[in-house]
């Protein structure tokens, strides 16, 4: 087992053994006999109790006479029976996808842009030293909750910190954060003017795509964080966002190029600025994706009239 998968594995041991479960653990494997050595002994009565014989009395079968035998029905004719398909007790389910505007109705009292700001900090307060998902025993180093105005009318949504922004508690400081600024200010904007969350705030092991449990864990905060702000328009950073956002897995080409609905906000899907890094190429597709927005907001690039 790598370095990596074990932090994983030890990370998801610590979270069920917070929630109570500790008979889940294979013999063989050094991860969970060191966990199941650190399990709670059994209390002396509760041993003595599983311990117990249950002693089952014989059930006499009836006793079949002529006369008896000829009140028996006779059995209907067997029809054919439906083929059944067994899913493996090991196979994991794939929770359910709901798009945020499913989650939970449009709040009937918005905030005022005065109270915003201190809406935020009571979200921020409640998440607190989060422990509701295997991310805070993966290695985290700080909750990075949101960067900008809380009364901005774009806000930024992507998929989870990185190693800076775990350092830094920040999203989008480290080297894709520092193309997302340079795109926000093409658009004519500047950083402090927008709104920048993502799906997840703590950091994934090696920045792998968070798990299901753990983005719709985070949901919940991330989408008051949207009714508070209000913004205009949201725009989704690359396919995590966009799944999750939208309620829905499909593929940023069906995506692009039109827009969506999130919490009262118009929605526009644009590729990942860590992708655009990967990839450069997609530079200029990404840019049309934000023409579409500076349009939608009446904005226009710097140094053109």
């Amino acid at each position: 087992m790598t370095g990596e998968a074990e932090q994983q594995l030890r990370a998801y041991v610590e979270y069920l053994r917070d929630l109570g479960v500790y008979n889940l653990y294979r013999r063989g494997d050094p991860v969970f006999e060191k966990a199941e050595q650190e399990q709670p002994v059994a209390t002396a009565s509760a041993a003595a109790h599983a311990s117990e014989q249950v002693t089952v009395a014989p059930v006499q079968a009836p006793v079949l006479t002529a006369s008896s035998m000829r009140t028996i029905p006779q059995p209907a004719q067997p029809t054919p029976a439906t083929p059944l398909t067994l899913r493996a007790s090991s196979e994991p389910e794939i929770p359910k996808l709901i798009s945020f505007n499913d989650l939970a109705p449009l709040p009937e009292v918005r905030h005022e842009p005065a109270a915003k700001s201190a809406a935020l900090e009571a979200i921020r307060e409640e998440i607190g030293d989060c422990t509701r998902c295997p991310l805070a025993y993966a290695g985290r180093h700080k909750i990075v909750f949101a960067d900008g105005d809380p009364n901005a009318r774009l806000m930024f949504v992507g998929e989870g910190p990185g190693a800076d922004e775990d350092a830094q508690g920040l999203p989008f400081v480290g080297k894709a954060g520092q193309l997302l600024n340079n795109m926000i200010t093409a658009m004519g904007l500047k950083r402090e003017q927008v709104y920048i969350a993502n799906i997840v705030k703590c950091r994934p092991p090696a920045n792998r795509v968070p798990e299901p449990v753990e983005a719709n864990t985070c949901s919940q905060f991330l989408l008051r964080q949207i009714d508070v702000v209000q913004p205009q328009i949201i725009v989704a950073l690359g396919s995590t966002a966009a799944t999750y956002l939208l309620g829905r897995k499909q593929s940023l080409a069906g995506l692009r190029g039109i827009w969506h609905s999130c919490r009262g906000a118009k929605l526009a899907v644009t590729y990942h600025p860590a992708f655009l890094l990967r990839d450069p190429r997609q530079k200029g597709e990404a840019w049309k994706d934000l023409q579409m927005v500076m349009k939608e907001m009446g904005l226009k690039a710097p140094g053109k009239g």
